[in-house]
């Protein structure tokens, strides 16, 4: 994933690069831009695939995802309105499915990661919810019209934990009984605090998003070292 978020860097750089270099020639005026229309918060959406690096063989299966919703504020350079600092609260969820795969997410000594061939599970996945500030360095090629043009975007988000927990359905266990559900909420063993770097490339109102998670999962000692990752798409105006 850090390959995944590095390409994405990289694009942004060099697409910023690639657009100012087409208009050194020509010297603009930015105080005869007309920026009425353009507007000045706007929600963003984003879907995708979640993920876990470094799963100390942990077994996930399907496709794990994540959805993030925010409402940005946008606040152009006056210099140069192409660019803009984007910030703004929004909550975060992620859902990681597992196989085979028993967890103790309730222990006071760390959540634990069992494998399980006996219990069959129809559904097995880990929730987590994070309240979140994005804090994002924007270019657009046309700022304008916000709803045109190439949009690239770098930078931070940080976050604290909301929700954490299990859910679970068995359709056979050890003692040949089914066909119920299990869910365990606990938070205790997460780290509060998630800080990720962030990238968006796209053009229009759509564009292509990934992030990389900078601190532990799980609070150090009190369960396996994971780093989280999403990739997918943003819908948004900014």
């Amino acid at each position: 994933m850090k390959s995944i978020l590095g390409i994405l860097l990289i694009c942004c750089t060099l697409g910023v690069n690639a657009q100012e270099k087409k208009e050194t020639a020509v010297k603009k005026d930015w105080s005869k831009l007309d920026l009425s229309k353009r507007a000045s918060d706007h929600f963003m959406f984003q879907l995708g695939y979640a993920a876990w690096g470094n799963k100390d063989g942990i077994q996930t299966k399907g496709f794990s995802r994540t959805f993030n919703a925010y409402f940005l504020f946008d606040f152009p350079f006056k210099s140069n309105p192409k660019l803009s600092v984007g910030i703004g609260p929004g909550i975060g969820t992620d859902n990681i499915f597992f196989d085979k795969t028993t967890i103790n997410l309730a222990d006071k000594n760390g959540v634990s990661f069992k494998t399980d061939s006996v219990t069959q599970y129809k559904k097995n996945k880990m929730s987590t919810g994070y309240l979140e500030v994005p804090l994002e360095f924007r270019y657009s090629s046309n700022p304008e019209n916000m709803n045109s043009g190439w949009k690239y975007a770098v930078g931070l988000k940080i976050g604290t934990n909301v929700d954490a927990k299990v859910k679970s359905k068995v359709d056979l266990d050890a003692s040949n009984k089914g066909g119920y559900y299990i869910k365990t909420k606990d938070r205790r063993n997460f780290n509060g605090t998630r800080l990720a770097a962030i990238g968006r490339i796209g053009y229009g109102n759509m564009s292509f998003f990934g992030t990389y998670t900078l601190t532990e999962f799980f609070k150090a000692g009190y369960g396996p070292t994971v780093k989280p990752f999403t990739v997918g798409l943003t819908l948004s105006g900014l």
